[in-house]
């Protein structure tokens, strides 16, 4: 499912205008990534979980060459889906 489909199912099951289920998906989106940004956790109970971590530098190797290469530490998102969400799809 691509935004388009997101979006115009959004719509069919809120009985919305696809524009404003895209501005609903916009903020949505937005929201969510001010949220990680501040470091803070953003958490639906049942459905999903994203929160930042934080991965230390590290020595990684070049598979073709072997040698070296110094990785840098970097944040990434970890996205954890909740037991509703998983059981939906069972």
């Amino acid at each position: 499912m691509n935004k388009k489909q997101l979006i115009d199912a959004m719509a069919g099951k809120a009985g919305i205008t696809p524009e404003v289920a895209g501005k609903a998906l916009e903020a949505f989106v937005d929201s969510v990534t001010e949220a990680l940004k501040a470091g803070d956790n953003v958490q639906l109970v049942g459905v999903f979980s994203f929160q930042v971590s934080k991965r230390p530098a590290r020595i990684g190797r070049n598979p073709a060459t072997g040698a070296a290469i110094n990785v840098p530490a970097k944040k990434v998102i970890k996205f954890k889906a909740g037991k509703t969400l998983e059981n939906a799809i069972k």
